[in-house]
């Protein structure tokens, strides 16, 4: 047990560099693989009634299935090939690791509103939110990359760190593969109310903890008491609760307020206020992705420490 721990901080460590130095794949990402087969297979079952929500369900729990069980019994036996199997679950666990691309790419549009380039700004946005952004003001883009930057730091650090701790590399490969589908079959429109729903809930249950987890280290790094009381007050309110607990704790531990209107597939949404404090800056972004950073580094160190206690 005490040698398996130490193994699986070392991996940690190691992919975390890679994520760091190395960045996110430019071509051949496995995970644009898994969107490609899992639109292959939504076409395949998807229900000729879709309103009809019992058989519209079912058929989005197959495809769920079938898109998630394969590849996750497939990650498990082949990293229980001596060798390989380790090196492989260092790489997957990078693979699925996005803390240096949600930075990077919250950088495109922090330079693109220093550079004045609103049009710019707008698809870059557009690149890491769901929302319609043609027609975002500055201080809109601001406010959708920083949730995105929150929200996100969960879905592609701190969960993905959480599952692999727990379950090693199926474990993390299962926890990115939920937040793919919950990301393209989760929404509440007459397409996915439905069939989207499995996948959502599932998504929903596997960030229970991390997301909580997540909200607590976003709190540790700022107005402390004030990121509680906005976590636990605020969440409930919000659409989702995993999703609400990591805004809400990250934007009153930066001292901001997030949350209103967005428009999504052509339909307005009013959202609760997430957070405390003055209307983000454009610095407030830089501000966001140093949050996940230290975050990072915090959980790195925490396993690390603690194996090594074990250990010793």
């Amino acid at each position: 047990m005490i040698e398996l721990a130490l193994s699986s901080a070392v991996q940690l460590t190691l992919a975390l560099l890679m994520d760091h130095y190395l960045g996110e794949p430019n071509r051949w990402h496995p995970l644009s693989a898994f969107g490609r087969m899992a639109r292959w297979i939504e076409r395949a079952v998807y229900p000729d009634q879709p309103e009809r929500s019992l058989s519209s369900f079912l058929c989005g729990l197959l495809a769920l299935a079938l898109t998630v069980i394969p590849t996750t019994i497939a990650v498990y036996f082949l990293i229980q090939i001596p060798g390989f199997g380790w090196i492989l679950e260092v790489f997957l666990l990078y693979l699925v690791i996005g803390r240096f691309s949600l930075i990077q790419h919250a950088g495109y549009v922090s330079s693109a509103l220093k550079s004045d380039i609103l049009t710019e700004a707008r698809i870059k946005v557009g690149w890491i939110v769901s929302r319609h952004t043609d027609q975002l003001t500055p201080a809109e883009i601001i406010r959708a990359t920083i949730e995105s930057v929150l929200e996100n730091g969960n879905d592609a650090v701190f969960g993905a760190i959480f599952w692999f701790l727990l379950a090693g590399a199926p474990g993390a490969v299962l926890y990115r593969m939920a937040n793919t589908l919950d990301a393209m079959w989760g929404y509440k429109n007459t397409k996915y109310l439905y069939f989207g729903r499995a996948a959502a809930r599932f998504d929903d249950l596997l960030n229970l903890i991390p997301g909580q987890l997540c909200a607590l280290t976003y709190a540790l790094f700022g107005h402390t008491r004030q990121a509680i009381r906005c976590w636990f007050s605020q969440a409930p309110a919000y659409k989702s609760f995993n999703g609400g607990s990591v805004m809400a704790s990250g934007a009153a531990s930066l001292g901001i307020s997030l949350g209103g209107k967005a428009t999504y597939h052509g339909q307005e949404i009013s959202g609760v206020q997430l957070g405390c404090g003055q209307e983000p800056n454009l610095n407030d972004i830089d501000r966001s992705t140093a949050l996940v950073t230290k975050g990072t580094i915090l959980w790195a160190l925490i396993t690390l420490l603690f194996t090594a206690c074990y250990y010793i």
